[in-house]
């Protein structure tokens, strides 16, 4: 049993070997039955197929936050200060070229898109970040889709969001600002893109870790990487851990339910804000990893409606 009386389970094991500098954005492409992430700062794209055990990457023109997965098989790509484009099929050699759709933030000098995730009615949700070491909270959190634009939504500024996911019904969305060390929710109105009733969901323990990305089970639980804590955690409906499990490295970051019957865990993680010492300890931090058959579900997410 870890603190609190919560269960754990097995920990994760080294799935993929990549060592990314800050991995995040983790997707499970069930077409393709393969994994796609982020470097964010090596700027480069990642897939993993589960089937062949696979693995590539492309470099890409600048960092890439997030992304969705769309109707049509195309990539939808938020990168640092734009929505594009992208189709993996259509690559030649080890780079991409994403097809720009929209700017963002260009009057920002310090803020970049980081997580993101689909509703469930096919719209991109993401949020921005302030990298400036003021750490003022003038991002934003944006839904966008192809029929009605780029919509700000009403959740006021924040420094770092993540844990970007919806519940199975589509009617709650969650979200943080990783420095405040609590995940929120709020009710989500995805055709108006509009909020309401924020409130608190999960507040982190003592400590000095923080919530990075989460994602919903089929039971309608959420499982939010902890940074720092390396861990990830399953919460109950009430907003309290009643289960964990282990990962290698200290930094995980994302979550994805994915193979086959959708009932391993994966994560990716990062290699920055570790020391030398704890790196040598974990060489193969920054890397995706996996925790076999946890018991439970995950859910597909929808996919982005470009057409």
């Amino acid at each position: 049993m870890t603190a609190g009386g919560a269960a754990s389970g097995p920990p994760a094991v080294l799935a993929v070997d990549c060592r990314c500098t800050l991995g995040e954005g983790l997707l499970w492409w069930a077409d393709r039955e393969s994994l796609i992430w982020t470097d964010i700062h090596g700027a480069r794209l990642w897939r993993h197929s589960v089937a062949s055990a696979e693995t590539r990457s492309w470099a890409l023109p600048g960092r890439l936050g997030s992304m969705a997965i769309c109707t049509s098989g195309a990539l939808l790509l938020a990168m640092a200060k734009g929505l594009c484009f992208a189709d993996l099929d259509a690559a030649t050699g080890e780079e991409i070229q994403p097809v720009p759709i929209i700017p963002l933030e260009l009057e920002l000098d310090t803020t970049r898109v980081n997580d993101g995730r689909t509703d469930r009615a096919g719209n991109f949700v993401f949020g921005t970040m302030n990298e400036d070491p003021g750490e003022a909270a003038i991002g934003s959190f944006y839904q966008y889709s192809t029929s009605a634009g780029l919509r700000r939504l009403d959740l006021g500024g924040v420094h770092i969001p993540n844990s970007i996911c919806f519940s199975l019904d589509g009617r709650t969305m969650y979200f943080c600002d990783s420095n405040q060390r609590r995940i929120m929710q709020c009710d989500y109105d995805a055709a108006a893109a509009s909020v309401a009733n924020v409130r608190a969901f999960a507040a982190l323990g003592p400590g000095s870790s923080t919530p990075d990305g989460s994602v919903i089970d089929a039971d309608g639980r959420l499982w939010n990487a902890e940074w720092g804590a390396a861990r990830i955690c399953r919460y109950d409906e009430r907003g309290q851990v009643e289960r964990s499990i282990r990962v290698p490295a200290k930094n995980p970051t994302c979550p994805a339910f994915g193979g086959p019957s959708l009932d391993d865990l994966y994560v990716t993680s990062a290699r920055e804000q570790m020391t030398p010492e704890e790196l040598a300890g974990v060489p193969d931090a920054g890397s995706v990893y996996r925790a076999r058959s946890v018991g439970v579900r995950g859910v597909p997410d929808a996919l982005f409606k470009d057409h």
